[in-house]
């Protein structure tokens, strides 16, 4: 690993100061992707910002019809949070799921989903919702975040500060895990919104993304069998060691199901 300068702000302005003022600076919250890469040498960032610090990026509330979760917020704590679970329960199940107790008590929200890894969980819950991602900049729609393998709408400098999200109807949340990384090979998040159904997908492609026809199936008819028939087509799949393309696409049509019963 290279030397790098070690930054921990108490502030979103100290940290954006340190960022701005670093050849190449990386924020640090959760760890679980850079470190490694750094341990292997396929990054070495001149300055890490260390965010896990700062309180205004931490906690969990109501404002309104939304629920909102501060981007420092430990996996952990929106599994187990009472306010979450009154909210959006599903959330609080999808949390839970990531990984292992020892990810859960250091991941963050707002890491996980910058990081933007293809087969996260929280992607999937952000567009499945309607999310609205909060920077210190500005405001984007979950929709307009997920930008592709790896990459996000984040510009230099920006920093997630928190994420909203709107109460639903009803969610669910399933998702087929590698037994070894336990991340998902497909995970498939439902929502009935006041304004129709989202069915967002991860996993399963290079980003996660909304399935049209799981949507239409299920605003026709909000059940499990409702979703039975549909054939997800398979090109543009993530086709691996993992699982093939057209395995994938299979998959997705059942942790839909799965992820509509649980909404009930």
């Amino acid at each position: 690993m290279h030397n790098f300068n070690y930054h921990r702000p108490s502030s979103v302005a100290d940290a954006v100061k340190s960022l701005s003022g670093a050849s190449d600076g990386k924020i640090l919250a959760g760890g679980h992707t850079l470190l490694p890469t750094m341990k292997q040498g396929l990054a070495a960032p001149s300055d890490l910002i260390d965010i896990t610090g700062i309180a205004e990026l931490k906690g969990i509330k109501l404002d309104g019809n939304n629920l909102v979760i501060g981007a420092a917020t430990p996996h952990a704590e929106v599994a187990r949070s009472s306010v979450v679970k009154g909210a959006i329960p599903a959330l609080a199940a999808l949390a839970e799921g990531i990984g292992d107790a020892a990810v859960r008590n250091r991941g963050t929200i707002g890491g996980s989903i910058s990081n933007n890894d293809p087969a996260a969980d929280y992607p999937a819950g952000l567009v499945g919702l309607g999310a609205t991602v909060h920077t210190n900049k500005r405001k984007i729609a979950a929709d307009d975040f997920f930008k592709g393998l790896f990459e996000t709408a984040l510009e230099a400098g920006e920093i997630v500060t928190a994420v909203s999200f709107p109460k639903p109807e009803k969610a669910g949340y399933a998702k087929f895990p590698n037994p070894a990384s336990r991340y998902a090979m497909v995970g498939v998040f439902v929502a009935k919104t006041g304004s129709g159904v989202r069915v967002a997908v991860t996993g399963a492609g290079a980003c996660v993304f909304r399935s049209k026809d799981l949507e239409q199936a299920l605003g026709g008819k909000w059940s499990a069998d409702a979703v039975s028939s549909v054939k997800v087509a398979s090109k543009g799949l993530n086709n691996d060691i993992h699982g093939s393309a057209d395995y994938r696409a299979h998959l997705v049509t059942v942790m839909a199901k799965r992820a509509v019963a649980a909404a009930g």
